[in-house]
């Protein structure tokens, strides 16, 4: 089994405050003047956004979130419970080696993709919480 760790709705609050931050920071990157690196920077923090809010969605949900340093056993875990979600976070991982360490820069169509899917993740872990 994947090495887990249990949580509750006080890690899912600290988790999903820290995953709109994320997602603002990506925000502003996004509206730089000179888009070419700030792509990559918006992409990096959609994608920690998209995990935070992975992390949120799952302690509130199933009580318990992914610690692998891979983060596909936390894809498998949170489609358990919200396969719509699961598919964002997958989106987002692909994003992950480019933005984060990559030498390519991520374009324009891919960085709108990544926000849209981190922010769709964000979202989902708001109102889990607010209901």
């Amino acid at each position: 089994m994947a090495r887990q760790v249990r949580c509750g709705p006080a890690e899912a609050r600290a988790r999903c405050t820290v995953a709109r931050r994320y997602l603002d920071v990506a925000e502003l990157a996004e509206a730089e003047d000179d888009a070419s690196a700030w792509h990559n920077v918006a992409a990096g923090n959609a994608v920690l956004a998209g995990i935070a809010a992975a992390d949120a969605l799952c302690c509130v949900l199933l009580g318990r979130h992914s610690r692998e340093a891979d983060h596909r056993p936390a894809v498998a875990l949170l489609a358990t419970t919200r396969p719509a979600s699961a598919r964002d976070l997958e989106r987002l991982l692909q994003f992950k080696d480019t933005a984060h360490y990559g030498s390519r820069l991520i374009t324009a169509a891919a960085l709108r993709s990544a926000l849209r899917a981190a922010e769709r993740l964000v979202t989902a872990a708001e109102e889990a919480l607010t209901t």
